[in-house]
């Protein structure tokens, strides 16, 4: 399994819309092939900060879902609303405590 973490920040006036598109896509998202996890936190101190966490079952099943028509309308919509660069990191799963 690979975990996908990316950090996004956003200006402050475009959150609301961020978050209604991430409303309208995330079930598409996590239904894509592949993804067995998603996730979305903000940052409790700065709030313009927010991750995405999504589990995916092969580095294929990811490029699968970036090279896609889905990632390509939803990162359309969302890029305009960044105030910095976004982050990604693709990480193994080590251990996980419940």
């Amino acid at each position: 399994m690979l975990v996908r973490i990316v950090k996004m920040s956003f200006e402050p006036s475009r959150i609301d819309e961020f978050i209604a598109n991430f409303e309208i896509n995330k079930n598409k998202i996590r239904a894509f092939s592949g993804c067995n996890l998603l996730e979305l936190y903000r940052d409790k101190n700065n709030t313009n900060i927010f991750f995405t966490y999504s589990y995916w079952d092969s580095e294929k099943s990811l490029s699968a879902y970036r090279n896609s028509d889905l990632f390509k309308a939803v990162w359309a919509k969302t890029k305009p609303f960044f105030n910095a660069k976004p982050e990604a990191w693709s990480v193994d799963k080590i251990e996980s405590l419940n």
